[in-house]
């Protein structure tokens, strides 16, 4: 079987070509431009970034693809849909508000920014799939009504999925909230008395009123709580955790699935930056220390391939000595070097289900070729 190819350049730069005109040149030579655009509504996938934090993709990059696209005919917005959780971007009001302060405007990336989900994040297509865990899946309208689907991911690590890279820009991140509920409701949290210090952030950052507080401890109302994990991330003292211990490889199946509902019969073409590889996802409201150095972009047609090609980089890369938590993880680990950067930095996650799912079901190859430019 031909294996996927998967373009790479670095990030150096000279004064003959910038990292926007890199950007521009790894997109046209992976080729984007064979799209036929013409007309077309292309929805650019995108990570706004939650308000505070600082790690999320410039939108400086974003405008380069929508560039392309118009240059083609073709009629670009950026794209992504509402949260689960308490924050910035539950909402479109608020998450278009967010985009903009984080950079996002039409003046500064050449097209709108269209929140897929709608106003309360109900605004969905019902999208058939028939997969081992998804039978439908409910997917932003406005994804689904474009002609053409491109992503544009910031590589990162994730805290339930071990990184978050194109299928995670994709599947969990094209989800309406009552498609977030579906991929995140496998695993519903619980919380350990003995370490819980009733400090109430589970509370804090619940949309949903699940944790309770009775007499200074925390537990989790499973009427109310929708599995979205946000709180595991909030306790400063390890208290909540999931109760099964194959949730997080079962989110990383649907999120395969929900990734292949999105992308089935139409155009796609997928860009991923892995540049300030912070721990955690765009969608806290701080952005840890990177735990490794900035590595470059690639571009292909395969997401799978795309996203393990950019696992394989991270993984030749050094762990950077700057207390992030992959280095405060892997301290007194003898093999440092061969580690899985990702198992090591949030090491109840395996990344690796997703991809062996995205394969089975026929998104994508794990067979890629670098092509180095």
């Amino acid at each position: 079987m031909e294996k996927s190819k998967v373009f790479y350049t670095d990030f150096k730069a000279t004064a003959n070509e910038n990292l926007l005109q890199k950007l521009r040149r790894l997109c046209i030579t992976a080729g984007m431009k064979e799209i036929d655009f013409e007309d077309k509504y292309a929805a650019i996938k995108i990570h706004f970034g939650e308000y505070g934090n600082l790690a999320f993709l410039r939108p400086n990059y974003a405008k380069v693809v929508a560039d392309i696209v118009k240059e083609q005919g073709g009629k670009p917005f950026l794209t992504d849909c509402n949260t689960l959780y308490v924050g910035s971007r539950k909402n479109a009001l608020d998450h278009i508000d967010t985009a903009y302060a984080n950079g996002f405007s039409p003046f500064s990336t050449g097209c709108h920014v269209l929140i897929a989900d709608g106003l309360k994040g109900t605004d969905e297509a019902l999208v058939p799939i028939d997969g081992e865990y998804v039978r439908e899946a409910k997917i932003g309208q406005a994804v689904m009504d474009a002609d053409i689907f491109i992503t544009l991911t910031h590589f990162k690590g994730h805290e339930s999925t071990g990184f978050g890279g194109a299928l995670k820009n994709i599947g969990m991140g094209c989800g309406s909230r009552a498609g977030k509920m579906e991929m995140h409701n496998q695993g519903k949290p619980a919380v350990d008395q003995e370490r819980c210090i009733g400090c109430r952030a589970c509370q804090k950052i619940c949309a949903h009123d699940a944790p309770v507080i009775t007499e200074g401890k925390a537990y989790i109302d499973m009427d109310k709580c929708v599995g979205c994990g946000r709180c595991i991330g909030a306790c400063p003292k390890d208290a909540v955790h999931p109760t099964e211990s194959n949730s997080n490889d079962v989110l990383n199946c649907k999120i395969a699935e929900y990734s292949k509902a999105v992308c089935q019969g139409r155009p796609c073409f997928h860009i991923s930056l892995i540049c300030d590889v912070s721990p955690n996802c765009d969608c806290h409201s701080e952005n840890d220390v990177p735990i490794i150095p900035n590595v470059g972009m690639l571009a292909s047609y395969d997401p799978v391939a795309l996203d393990v090609a950019c696992a394989d980089l991270c993984n030749s890369q050094p762990v950077l000595q700057n207390g992030s938590v992959l280095h405060e993880n892997c301290k007194g680990c003898r093999e440092e070097g061969h580690q899985d950067h990702f198992h090591m930095t949030h090491p109840d996650t395996n990344w690796k289900t997703g991809v062996a799912h995205a394969v089975k079901i026929g998104l994508g190859r794990e067979e890629y070729e670098l092509i180095e430019i």
